[in-house]
């Protein structure tokens, strides 16, 4: 007879969102791996469980997984939590599931809230369409590149963000794509639960005027307007521009960044990227419109 594997969604703040399944399967199970044990000691308690619980976070999910398996083929039943959420979604824990269904033994998914979802609706965008990217770089070069990538998805964007960074990522949000209308949605679920609007630059000006933001955060970007698309297609293949300079000029006067710009003008050119910096640098100190 063989156990289960139990990938368990526990409440992102309102500890009444756990329904009877929830609470049932965390009481059944013979152990529960968790990313803090202190997070999951704390939401076993109000539920009046007592059940074992060992730590499988990023660090250690690798050396828990043969142990893992050994239990369930013995027959237990193990529960698998995030701290909030669903786990697997931004998390490491679709390892332990791809590696018990490789085995051949049973895994269920009990159910819970997810930011992602709960921001989707919460944000009022139209979002038939959404990607979701997790958390994004946190250097700032790094992240206006990934965001230009972003910036040509058919559908609405949604990312994590830690309340210290989200002023600073939504600048960069504001940088890339200035026209969207983004939304920031936060402590979902608690008694604070916020939803601010605005187009990017206006909301970026907005919460970095605050003295401080609180809670975890969720940002949803609108998606692309059919000429932004076709806008931002023709950018990346220089269609338009007759020369690199006239695509740099162009480039620049769209708002791209400056990195960014550089590094899809040396592959649309066959220019090495260096050169294009260079030359996207000096178009700017001329006073490019844009720049």
């Amino acid at each position: 007879m063989t156990g289960i594997l139990s990938v368990v969604g526990t409440p992102i703040g309102n500890l009444e969102d756990a329904s009877p399944r929830v609470r049932r399967t965390l009481g059944e199970a013979n152990v529960i791996l968790c990313e803090d044990t202190r997070v999951t000691a704390r939401l076993l308690s109000a539920f009046d469980l007592h059940v074992p619980l060992v730590r499988c976070d990023e660090n250690v999910i690798a050396s828990r997984v043969a142990t893992t398996l050994e239990r369930v083929e013995a027959g237990e039943r193990v529960a698998f939590v995030s701290d909030a959420g669903m786990p697997g979604v931004s998390d490491p824990g679709q390892r332990l599931v791809d590696a018990t269904l490789d085995a051949g033994l049973p895994v269920e998914v009990v159910p819970g809230p997810s930011a992602v979802t709960c921001a989707v609706v919460a944000s009022g965008l139209a979002c038939e369409h959404f990607f979701f990217e997790g958390f994004l770089p946190r250097r700032h070069s790094a992240q206006v590149v990934r965001l230009g990538e972003l910036a040509q998805v058919p559908g609405a964007i949604v990312c994590y963000e830690s309340p210290r960074r989200v002023a600073a990522t939504l600048a960069s949000v504001a940088e890339v794509m200035p026209g969207r209308r983004v939304a920031l949605v936060r402590e979902l679920t608690k008694l604070h639960e916020e939803v601010v609007r605005d187009e990017a630059m206006a909301l970026a000006a907005q919460i970095a005027a605050r003295d401080e933001v609180r809670g975890e955060c969720v940002i949803v970007i609108a998606p692309p307007t059919a000429d932004e698309l076709e806008e931002r297609r023709r950018a990346a293949t220089g269609a338009g521009a007759a020369t690199l300079e006239d695509a740099i000029r162009d480039g620049l006067a769209a708002g791209e960044p400056k990195s960014a710009l550089a590094k899809r003008l040396a592959k649309a050119f066959s220019v090495p990227r260096a050169q294009v910096y260079d030359l996207v640098v000096a178009a700017a100190e001329k006073g490019a419109p844009g720049a």
